[in-house]
């Protein structure tokens, strides 16, 4: 947890209406309400978009990935939370235009976060103007983005649930729970705290024990989603 004079970079990443933002926004108050520094850097496509008007072409997507980048890198201490990074603008110019020049970029930059989340495929999609393409690129995107962090050597976890649930798996697993305290010393999320002694996960619905921490087992991951949706229909 950073400190007034310390630097801790958040990620957040994922498909097109995964909760990106509002999870973004939800843990920079839960931070702040405990009394930490937090500066939360908001989504620089969206800016560009609502200005111009359209969604960009394929030779200004270098400038929009710098410009992310650079929104960040402005901060020098107290927690960062970062509402996408370049990685999001290197896989849309891959999957839109065939361009995986913003891969390196997006990489080394990626590298910076102490902590990157990738919102699950949980949430209904809903439509939000120029910045989404359909429910049907959800699952490709979302492979993308695990495979580009995979290639990057980044370590990521998968978030899952619904409304202050995916919060408190979101704190669950950048490890903020009894173990860590606030500036006064008091525990971080009580909820979450509770919901690790239950040993469960948010994925399942409080169906199957949460036995281990490696949330970005793609595969073992991919079994426990499907028996999820199985068990819904």
């Amino acid at each position: 947890m950073a400190t007034a004079n310390s630097l801790t970079r958040i990620a957040l990443l994922g498909a097109e209406s995964t909760g990106k933002t509002q999870l973004s926004k939800a843990l920079a108050q839960a931070l702040r309400a405990r009394g930490q520094v937090v500066h939360l850097v908001s989504e620089y496509l969206r800016t560009w978009c609502d200005a111009q008007g359209r969604t960009p072409e394929p030779h200004e997507q270098a400038q929009i990935a710098q410009q992310q980048a650079d929104a960040v890198l402005q901060h020098a201490s107290g927690t960062v939370i970062a509402d996408t990074t370049p990685m999001m603008t290197a896989v849309y110019s891959h999957k839109l235009f065939n361009d995986a020049s913003l891969y390196a970029m997006a990489a080394a930059h990626q590298r910076l976060y102490d902590m990157t989340l990738v919102t699950g495929l949980d949430l209904p999609w809903v439509a939000d103007g120029l910045q989404r393409d359909g429910p049907q690129v959800r699952e490709p995107v979302d492979a993308m983005v695990r495979a580009a962090l995979h290639s990057a050597d980044v370590a990521y976890k998968v978030v899952y649930g619904q409304g202050e649930e995916r919060l408190n798996n979101a704190l669950l697993a950048l490890g903020w729970d009894d173990k860590k305290t606030d500036a006064l010393g008091s525990p971080l999320l009580s909820a979450a705290q509770t919901t690790r002694s239950q040993g469960q996960y948010a994925l399942n619905r409080g169906r199957t024990a949460w036995n281990c921490d490696k949330c970005s087992d793609a595969d073992c991951e991919h079994r426990l989603f499907s028996d999820l949706l199985k068990r819904s229909e």
